[in-house]
């Protein structure tokens, strides 16, 4: 099972890779607005809706890997004081019957707004360039998609005893590797 575990994270970990390329984008595209227009004093349409957007999408195609990897803020003070199994149980229900079924109706609102987006060829509205607005929208569906099979993948992990609350598993992948 936790091999199967371990397989299916490959998802975070490839977005977690896009993100990373998506950083890169947003820094070149920053950098070519600045040169634009403080150099050549000609200023881009497209420079800031490009960084909303990779901003936004590197942001939620990213955070099934932060949680994954425990990267994210976890208040604990009152958890700490459990043993591991009753923290573990505690993450599991959470995780199984509040967070994963939010991120998923989330995802579903997700692919529907972004369904709509691509029939109905929505643009930005109050961005000059006027983009379509489709692809940003697929990110975060996407992003959230990830997550929410992320939150499962660690609710199993929790069932089974082998993740602890705040520590990554990076570790263990390097074991299993």
């Amino acid at each position: 099972m936790n091999r199967l575990l371990f397989r299916l994270e490959f998802v975070s970990d490839f977005l977690a890779k896009v993100s990373m390329a998506m950083v890169v984008m947003l820094v070149v595209s920053i950098l070519y607005e600045v040169i634009s227009r403080y150099v050549f004093d000609m200023p881009t349409l497209w420079s800031f809706d490009i960084s909303y957007m990779l901003n936004g999408s590197l942001f939620l195609l990213a955070s099934g890997y932060s949680l994954k990897v425990e990267a994210h803020v976890r208040i604990d003070f009152l958890s700490a004081k459990l043993s591991l199994r009753r923290q573990q149980i505690i993450n599991l229900f959470f995780y199984f019957f509040m967070v994963g079924p939010t991120f998923i109706l989330l995802s579903f609102v997700a692919v529907e707004k972004t369904m709509s987006a691509w029939v109905t060829g929505e643009v930005e509205s109050v961005s000059p360039w006027a983009p379509l607005i489709w692809p940003f929208y697929g990110a975060i569906a996407v992003g959230l998609i990830s997550l929410s099979i992320q939150v499962y993948i660690d609710g199993f992990r929790y069932l089974l005893g082998t993740k602890t609350p705040g520590e990554s598993v990076i570790k263990d992948e390097v074991a299993h590797d």
